[in-house]
């Protein structure tokens, strides 16, 4: 491995592209240090110390790698643009206009383009919203202008943030929007162990960290194994005579991943049981339904693994629903030839809709043992670090994409192949 990075380094364009990635990403942690422009710091300051964060916000603490619960200019970090991303995939599907602009040439490019004015507006919104409702906007101070200094520095620090992951994945290596949601979630847990350390004064304290660290690689394994399942399903590919041309005659397979969903599931589950808090505490703080949401809607209750459990699986087969269809895919073998061994006509939809099905309820179980294991254990040994499956499963599927990506890079330029090396 280490024979193979030094080839790696030699190579000066993928170097320049390794380097550029992680200067991209430093400049990203150091802006994310400047504090926003109406936020009562004193207030912030008050409440990290006496550890009051809000916990209906740990999916967007962690995504920023703390910077939500600091309230700088990157607190929304790059959540929104996800938010945008999600809600646009769904109108596509839902609204025929934006499908057939999707379709046209050009297409994808015009749908980036009203996402990154969808991204700003939520921005906008969430900044003013959630700084309201968590009482940090110093309106004490700058009246109504607070809001306005508020909702323009966070949304500007989105776009910043978006500016740098597009500049990542154009002109650096991998994913720019995955690797700055990697960052955030590898700084935040860091801190959290850091921080945990710091405060540990028993000995039971200290296993309990080591407990976890043990855990954090008996995960990445399990994570790492199950990302890279694969349900392989041959086909064989009729001959095609075109001109004096044939084509097909041979034979291959269709793959699907064991866990095609990814970590969107977790993402909708947890946004889903955070929003009903989120609003009470933005509307009404100290109403009785907003202290019922804090005291059985956060990580860690029953009510909340139970609930969590039961939404994973629906969204596991609702957003599969959505990002794989059987009877277009089936079609489209049809169109190139291409037939499974035993199957005819309509019946490769529905064989390949219950292989799909098969591997959605596997995902969903897993998913949700996955969740409730981290939660279990730091309720168990009563330890505040976090870390959560949601945060587990991206670091680690950006971490394999990263490296396949430069995996990629290297095969073009003739590099051997990896199983020589032990890389990867």
């Amino acid at each position: 491995m280490l024979e193979y990075i030094r080839k790696l380094w030699k190579i000066e364009d993928l170097r320049k592209k390794i380097v550029y990635t992680f200067l991209m990403l430093i400049l990203f942690r150091l802006v994310g240090c400047i504090p926003a422009p109406g936020i009562n710091l004193a207030k912030v300051q008050a409440d990290l110390a006496a550890n009051q964060s809000n916990g209906l916000l740990d999916m967007m603490n962690m995504l920023t790698g703390g910077y939500m619960s600091q309230m700088t200019i990157m607190a929304m970090g790059i959540s929104p643009y996800i938010n945008a991303s999600i809600i646009m995939q769904l109108l596509c599907i839902a609204l025929p206009v934006l499908e057939r602009m999707q379709q046209e040439e050009g297409g994808r490019e015009k749908i980036n383009r009203i996402s990154r004015y969808v991204t700003i507006g939520l921005a906008l919104i969430q900044a003013i919203g959630l700084s309201n409702g968590m009482g940090y906007a110093n309106t004490a101070k700058y009246g109504i202008w607070a809001n306005v200094l508020i909702g323009v520095s966070m949304a500007g620090g989105t776009a910043l943030a978006m500016w740098i992951g597009e500049r990542i994945t154009e002109k650096g290596i991998g994913n720019g929007i995955s690797l700055l949601i990697f960052a955030g979630i590898v700084s935040n847990l860091f801190n959290g162990i850091v921080n945990h350390f710091r405060v540990a004064n028993t000995v039971t304290a200290f296993l309990g960290a080591f407990a976890i660290l043990a855990l954090l690689v008996v995960l990445t394994f399990v994570v790492t194994f199950i990302d890279l399942g694969e349900r392989r399903i041959p086909l064989q590919i009729a001959k095609q005579v075109k001109g004096r041309r044939v084509y097909g005659g041979q034979n291959t397979h269709l793959t699907l991943k064991v866990v095609a969903v990814g970590v969107m599931p977790l993402i909708f589950a947890y946004s889903f049981l955070s929003f009903p808090g989120t609003i009470g505490a933005l509307v009404a703080p100290n109403s009785g339904f907003t202290k019922w949401c804090e005291a059985n809607l956060v990580n860690g209750t029953w009510l909340h693994l139970i609930l969590s459990a039961l939404l994973i699986f629906a969204f596991t087969f609702f957003y599969s629903s959505i990002s794989f269809d059987a009877k277009k895919q089936a079609e489209q073998l049809q169109q190139q030839g291409a037939t499974i061994p035993g199957r005819r006509g309509k019946d490769i939809a529905s064989y390949l809709q219950r292989t799909t099905n098969r591997l959605n309820l596997f995902a969903a179980l897993f998913l949700a043992v996955l969740a409730a294991i981290p939660t279990l254990m730091l309720s168990g040994l009563s330890l505040q670090v976090p870390f959560a499956a949601s945060s587990m499963l991206i670091a680690v599927s950006v971490s394999l994409e990263t490296m396949r990506t430069i995996k990629g890079e290297m095969a073009v330029r003739g590099i051997e192949s990896d199983k020589d090396n032990g890389f990867m």
